[in-house]
């Protein structure tokens, strides 16, 4: 059945493109708008979009790096909801007719329209444990989905011994109702008996591998594995189709490595994204209590977690040694504090709204929007918070075929963000 919206964000922007190289606080900075065609000219620049006080007096390795100056679409864009009608999504892609096929925690995929009709549950899809922030997560078509009909997604895989971030695949069914010959390919090993941190997005590179992310699975006594190159917690894997670690891979061949390990020292990567210009891998992840982070990855790179970070522990205190940089340790790109709880990502490439180009889109959970950042020469320079009224927890966003942003809620909702 298709449902009627239940209600429309309408957000009309009249102001300039507003962007700054500033610092927070840093009112005497030089300042910029840029057009559509790149150009800059001097104008007063828009204070940042968070206002709430800082967790830490922690602060940033260069200008920027958190709080940018606040931005504003020029072009007219509106916010409809197509469906409340999902159970906890947490992954969406597009199919290639322009459908979407989404995840949900509890371990179903459905297939929805365009006007926001949804699919029975698909069956077929091996069991998951969906306690805590566990169950069926994030999901990829092939790329040669329509030859060979092949899904392939990410899964909290419970076993005797604990739960495991997995990948798997299977086929979907000509007439869409079922998964057939469900493979679990890959294990991020060692496996846990806790239901945090399993990280879960999955995107196919140029050469048609698979890129997944793992968390370090939160507690205490596992985080420290985010550092050990013998561990698949707290990675950037890049594997094959069948599951093998990419030949070329940064640690092949090092001995006591896992040779699938791309990057390492991340808590719980919860967004990926490739640059759609410049072809680069882009995570963000969740700090503790502030400190989430924006980074660019870079194969064989040490991100820091658990040694260096801009957050504090829950209860207040220092994040182990309480420092932000360290030598051989990479700064994230940016960074939020306190914290929005970014999840999905994707950049934006259309000509429906040209300004938007290159532009990166990421849902805030506990931030409750979706971020815009405008990023210029890998830095932030810009930020902008979309569908905010709304109030809800925005878990996972992608382009659409048609050029429109497509996003899922907590609360079960299916978005359409595009011109109006």
């Amino acid at each position: 059945m298709i449902k009627e919206p239940m209600t429309k964000t309408r957000l009309t922007m009249a102001a300039g493109l507003l962007l700054t190289l500033a610092s927070c606080g840093d009112n005497t900075s030089e300042q910029f708008q840029t057009d559509q065609s790149g150009g800059a000219a001097p104008t007063v620049a828009a204070p940042p979009v968070e206002t709430k006080e800082p967790n830490t007096a922690y602060q940033p390795a260069f200008p920027a790096q958190t709080r940018a100056a606040g931005v504003k679409s020029t072009t007219a864009y509106e916010g409809k909801v197509l469906t409340d009608g999902l159970e906890k999504p947490w992954g969406l892609t597009s199919m290639p007719d322009g459908r979407l096929i989404i995840t949900e925690k509890a371990g179903t995929m459905r297939i929805a329209s365009l006007s926001g009709e949804l699919s029975a549950p698909i069956t077929g899809i091996p069991k998951v444990n969906a306690e805590g922030q566990g169950g069926l997560l994030g999901i990829r078509l092939d790329p040669d989905f329509e030859q060979n009909r092949m899904v392939y997604w990410v899964f909290s895989e419970p076993l005797p011994e604990g739960n495991l971030t997995s990948v798997a695949k299977g086929k979907l069914s000509a007439d869409e109702k079922k998964i057939e010959g469900a493979t679990v390919i890959y294990r991020a090993t060692p496996a846990y008996d806790g239901t945090l941190h399993y990280g879960g997005r999955i995107l196919f590179d140029k050469e048609d591998n698979l890129i997944i992310s793992t968390g370090e699975r939160s507690d205490t006594v596992t985080r420290p594995q985010a550092q050990h190159l013998d561990s698949s917690l707290g990675k950037i894997i890049r594997i094959t189709k069948a599951g093998e670690p990419v030949g070329g891979n940064p640690f092949e061949g090092e001995a006591g490595a896992k040779p699938e390990i791309y990057s390492y020292g991340h808590r719980n990567v919860q967004g990926l994204a490739f640059h759609p210009e410049t072809g680069d891998l882009w995570e963000n992840e969740f700090g503790p209590r502030g400190g989430d982070e924006l980074n660019r990855i870079e194969a064989g790179k040490n991100y820091g977690w658990p040694t260096i970070t801009y957050g504090i522990e829950y209860g207040g205190g220092k994040v182990g040694e309480g420092i932000t940089q360290k030598e051989g340790l990479e700064q994230p790109v940016y960074y939020w504090d306190p914290s929005i709880s970014p999840s999905g990502m994707t950049f934006y490439s259309s000509d429906s709204i040209p300004e938007w180009n290159n532009n990166l889109f990421i849902g805030g959970l506990s931030g409750m929007h979706i971020a815009r950042l405008v990023i210029e020469d890998n830095k932030v320079v810009g930020e902008e918070r979309l569908l905010e009224s709304e109030k809800q927890r925005f878990r996972d966003i992608t382009q659409g075929k048609d050029g429109a942003l497509y996003a899922v809620t907590d609360q079960g909702r299916l978005y359409r963000v595009y011109k109006k």
